[in-house]
């Protein structure tokens, strides 16, 4: 199987990277891993233009069909994003607003082949899992629309340091075990 994995973060060697070369590890026993950190792309902000809903094409040329590329090589997607702000980072939020002519939301529509499965990894700096829920729904919300099957989510919290990852391994390990 083929699964990517994306950094929603930013950072590209924080706690999230962190999180990801964790799963990473145990992942590539078995499977065929890429991984991405969504700052290593270009992608534009939404103009709002709805060219889109007409044509399921984007006016805009940057690097989101370079990612969407990604998506379409992979069997399973695992999306790992930290809280900022109680949600995922504005990266990813740009991204997910630039997949619309991939959405289901209107027809036309692109899309990418089907059968797809995602799981999503929440982490926060804080003790409470509600910030990591609104993440984990944000991402599924995000799969839906792309009509990939939400399989599985991890919520982590108090993790604001690499070197706090060490001490979750054996939890990142057992989630990343559903992952098929």
């Amino acid at each position: 199987m083929k699964i990517l994995m994306i950094n929603c973060s930013p950072v590209r060697n924080g706690a999230t990277a962190e999180i990801i070369q964790t799963a990473h590890s145990f992942l590539k026993k078995t499977h065929e891993i890429r991984s991405i950190c969504i700052d290593d792309y270009d992608v534009h902000f939404c103009k709002g233009c709805r060219s889109c809903h007409r044509t399921a094409v984007c006016v805009q040329k940057d690097d989101v069909t370079k990612i969407i590329a990604e998506f379409e090589w992979a069997d399973s997607i695992v999306c790992v994003s930290p809280s900022y702000w109680a949600d995922i980072p504005g990266q990813f939020k740009a991204f997910i607003d630039r997949c619309t002519p991939w959405c289901n939301t209107h027809e036309p529509h692109a899309s990418i082949r089907s059968g797809k499965k995602g799981y999503a990894i929440a982490l926060r700096t804080g003790p409470g899992m509600r910030e990591c829920n609104r993440i984990i729904e944000s991402i599924e919300h995000f799969y839906g629309h792309m009509e990939i099957l939400p399989s599985g989510s991890l919520g982590l919290c108090s993790v604001e340091y690499k070197e706090d990852v060490e001490g979750r391994k054996q939890e990142i390990e057992a989630f990343c075990a559903q992952i098929k």
